[in-house]
């Protein structure tokens, strides 16, 4: 990048500088001339000059065309008009120009805006694109908020500067002279005046700022060490939580906040001195005209004409002058900005940008073997982690890397993956460094996973398909005025010289994918189902789909689907005689397995039944329940719930295990209820409060029988809870019967999860294997219906959150193993991808993994660095490191039976 930004600037404007330059240049003759037209209009038609006589006339426009040693060659006498017709044409004259210079102003501002706007564009890419050319160790010393701060917010200044960096000097140049020029030749004394106070304001005024530019760059640093900090804590939120250090991390942003509040004082006081000498050598000169001035009028000297002209001038002259100031201090400070920037991702060995051109097919190579020879790698520290390495992997080889003492293994498999570079010595691809490789190759070619796991806000398909978009593959197709807009798109990018690919069209490659169809697209599903089964993430892909709601307007095919679902698996549940699997919901019948509220309300509702629900907090629901004659008995079966559960509970610890069961007690309402009931007494003489009485009424709603069995729930009761359903809901209010979906076998339910749709109904809580047989009855169904295909759809939509995090930490190790089996490559590199999993679990998985890309047309190079060394048994082939060297290296059959580390470590 270039040292100093207005050569930056030049180098990439250059054309458009050039343009706006000569427009502004062509502005300063009407300029000019509307500075001399107000003295024509006084010493003209209003104090009579050449109006001597009630019908003098004078030439309006007349003009004279002449040429060195030809004279004229066009002479326009122009118009004779009188006093009053002159001073309407000159006062017209005076509005067009206005017009006119407000005219180029707005086309100046324009043209910088958007000039500006594309060289912002332009230098925010630029400095992206770098971040992608970090080197490795750059990137581990770096802040991701510092660099986001830095491209988003800290080159801001520079587009608006970029407009400004030659045009504003030029145009307020050019006013600024055009007005001096003008005073002098009205005056000479005025106009001596003037330039020594311009001449002061000039050397003064920036002097001064520059102890504002060097208080904005301690801002600037300051500011960004706190984007810094912010980011470190939402990235460590869970650790500062766990250790008790909020209030540290409180104590240092505070400092930091003080720091940034002292320079930002600092430079309010600065900034206002400054602007306070400023106005006032502004005010001052207009003091020294009126006197000076007043004093050449009354001695005749100076007309009054040329005195106006002469204010009238040096009122424009103040602001370009200013403006012309606070540009040379927008340079200054945009300069060290620029600086700033231009160090921060400034390097030697940043990756060359060719390495990164993209390529919609894989280039060829004959590459068949990957090594690595003398390699030398050291840590951030500087010390030697991998001494000396030698190793050929050749293609179809399964090979196992562990460590006895060390990290030897893991530093190689990094290398491998081009995630270090190497001190010395070098990892080749065939006959070529790997890291003069193109991307296109290197990273289509090796597979790299570890145990850093990172993935995309988005969904969990487009993190699994995210090692497939090299490219576009095929365009997006525009009409209209979509396809104006493309167009559009095209041209800025270009214009601000960012690539004009576009993110719209299809960037999954499905030729690169683990199963191969010929090229066709169904490959991609193939492969995707596949990774997901040898990693064992399906069924946890299956769950988001089962706990997810669906949009029923947005999936009308997957809505009807659902229902089909739970007719077929009700059906089949009652061909195989397990009815009492499932309670389904009926209208004329209470359903036992579900909650005193949920067949109150025979449906589902928007928010859950408890102390926060919208239904239970408004006063509607208690006076439609007593409407119904129910709100007695529900206040009565709650206090004896509650006796019975204060019985029960009373005196137990709050961790208790016997608090599991009941998911609607807490202690703390334990004792709330105690004493309710030491306030009612043995009589119950003593009224309940409204809000007492609620909460009696909650315990009643959320009770089920089956699973609590204290016998409070009798026949007559549910028959008038059944009976009371469709009054009840009649007395409610508009807005709280939004907040209820009624069950209806036929119809889907928008407010309940895919899994309360297809079950329609409570699992039996008497039978302990109920939800294992219906879950492989569902199954079953599903799979031969095609139904369990759609769920894994719906489920691979699951929003993973931001770097993953609504995922588990396994579940985070499997999609990033999921990600790479999706590919097909030559070589994988696994580096203790699942590390700390239970040792059954690695084993199976490691071995489905093994087993899956053996069976590759490809035949791929495996290389796994163990975390557990019993798993090397699935291996063919087995390297030992030591201290950061290779030690053993040969079959595992071969080295299992000699005498060295492996053995012992085996054993």
């Amino acid at each position: 990048m270039e040292k100093n930004l207005l050569r930056y600037i030049w180098n990439h404007t250059r054309p458009q500088q050039i343009w706006v330059l000569i427009v502004v240049l062509v502005s300063m003759i009407p300029y000019f001339l509307s500075l001399d037209l107000p003295k024509q209009i006084i010493n003209g038609p209003i104090q009579g000059a050449g109006f001597e006589t009630p019908n003098a006339t004078q030439p309006f426009m007349e003009f004279d065309i002449s040429l060195p040693l030809l004279g004229s060659i066009y002479t326009f006498e122009g118009f004779q008009l009188g006093r009053m017709q002159t001073l309407i044409a000159l006062s017209g004259g005076f509005l067009s120009l206005v017009i006119i210079n407000n005219f180029f102003k707005y086309y100046i501002n324009t043209y910088k805006g958007r000039l500006g706007e594309r060289l912002l564009r332009r230098i925010r890419f630029e400095l992206f694109d770098r971040v992608l050319r970090f080197p490795p160790r750059r990137i581990k010393n770096i802040h991701g908020a510092e660099i986001a701060s830095m491209i988003k917010d800290e080159v801001e200044p520079f587009g608006g500067f970029t407009g400004d960096a030659f045009v504003q000097p030029a145009m307020l140049g050019g006013q600024a002279v055009a007005a001096m020029l003008f005073i002098l030749l009205q005056s000479f004394w005025l106009g001596l005046v003037a330039a020594v106070m311009v001449l002061v304001q000039v050397i003064i005024i920036p002097r001064m700022r520059r102890r504002l530019i060097e208080l904005g760059r301690q801002r600037q640093i300051t500011a960004r060490h706190l984007a810094g900090k912010v980011g470190e804590v939402v990235e460590g939120i869970g650790t500062i939580h766990a250790y008790d250090t909020s209030n540290y991390e409180r104590a240092d942003v505070a400092n930091r906040l003080g720091q940034i509040f002292k320079i930002r004082y600092d430079i309010y006081q600065w900034k206002f001195l400054v602007k306070f000498l400023n106005n006032f050598l502004a005010q001052l000169t207009p003091f020294f005209f009126y006197l000076i001035g007043g004093y050449f009028a009354l001695r005749g000297s100076l007309d009054v004409g040329q005195l106006v002209a002469v204010i009238n001038a040096y009122k424009d002259l103040p602001s370009p002058l200013k403006e012309l100031i606070d540009w040379d201090q927008a340079r200054q400070d945009v300069q060290v900005k620029y600086e700033q920037v231009r160090d921060y991702f400034e390097f030697d060995d940043l990756i060359d940008p060719a390495t990164h051109a993209i390529a919609s097919v894989g280039q060829p190579y004959s590459g068949e073997q990957l090594a690595a020879i003398n390699l030398v790698i050291e840590d951030e520290g500087g010390v030697r982690v991998l001494n000396g390495a030698s190793i050929r992997l050749a293609r179809g080889e399964s090979v196992a890397m562990a460590d006895n003492i060390g990290r030897g293994a893991e530093a190689l498999a990094e290398a491998f993956g081009r995630q270090v570079w190497p001190t010395s010595g070098k990892i080749c691809l065939g006959d070529h460094d790997i890291l003069e490789l193109p991307e296109s190759i290197a990273g289509r070619r090796v597979s790299y996973v570890s145990a850093d796991t990172y993935f995309f806000h988005g969904s969990l398909k487009d993190n699994l398909l995210y090692g497939l978009k090299h490219a576009p593959v095929e365009p997006a197709q525009y009409e209209g005025d979509a396809a104006n807009q493309r167009r559009w798109e095209i041209r800025e990018a270009q214009m601000a010289s960012n690539p004009d690919f576009d993110v719209r069209a299809s960037w999954v490659d499905h030729r690169t994918t683990s199963i191969s169809d010929n090229g066709d697209k169904s490959d991609i599903k193939n492969s995707l189902l596949a990774a997901l089964d040898k990693v064992q993430l399906t069924d946890d892909i299956l769950q988001f789909a089962l706990h997810s709601t669906l949009d029923a307007q947005s999936n009308p095919q997957l809505v009807a689907d659902v229902v089909a679902m739970r007719h077929a698996l009700h059906n089949e549940i009652r061909s195989t005689g397990r009815s009492g699997l499932i309670v389904p919901f009926e209208p004329q019948v209470y359903n036992k397995e579900a909650t005193v509220g949920e067949n109150l309300l025979f449906g589902k509702t928007l928010q859950p039944l408890d102390k926060t629900s919208a239904l239970l907090d408004s006063d509607h629901f208690y006076t439609a329940l007593a409407k119904v004659g129910l709100l007695r008995a529900f206040v009565d079966t709650g206090l004896t719930i509650a006796g019975n559960m204060v019985e029960i509970f009373s005196g137990l610890p709050p961790d208790h295990p016997f608090f599991n069961q009941v998911p609607f007690l807490t202690a703390d309402d334990i004792v709330y209820y105690q004493q309710v009931l030491q306030k009612l007494g043995t009589r119950r003489s003593h009224a309940l409060s409204a809000e007492e009485e609620r909460a009696v009424v909650r315990l009643t709603l959320e009770y089920i029988e089956p699973r609590y069995r204290l016998g409070v729930l009798h026949d007559d009761l549910r028959e008038k809870i059944v009976g009371a359903r469709e009054i009840f809901f009649a007395e409610l209010p508009a807005h709280l019967r939004g907040l209820i979906e009624h069950y209806d076998p036929d119809a889907y339910m928008s407010y309940a999860t895919l899994q309360e749709n297809i079950l329609f109904g409570k699992i039996a809580n008497r039978n302990a294997d109920a939800p294992s047989e219906i879950r492989n009855i569902a199954a079953r169904v599903s799979r031969e219906r095609g139904f369990y295909h759609q769920l894994l759809r719906v489920g691979l939509e699951f929003d993973i959150g931001a770097g993953g995090r609504r995922l588990t930490l396994v579940q985070r190790q499997k999609l990033n193993l999921a990600r790479a089996l999706i590919r097909r490559s030559d070589f994988y590199i696994f580096n203790k991808p699942l590390p700390g999993q239970e040792r059954r679990l690695q084993e199976e998985i490691v071995n489905d993994v093994l087993t899956y890309l053996r069976q590759q047309e490809n035949n791929p190079t495996i290389v796994w660095v163990l975390s557990n060394i019993s798993l090397s048994k699935l291996f063919e082939r087995v390297v030992m490191f030591d201290n950061g060297e290779i030690v053993e290296d040969g079959l595992y059959e071969t080295l299992r039976e000699e005498s060295g580390i492996f053995k012992a470590l085996v054993a």
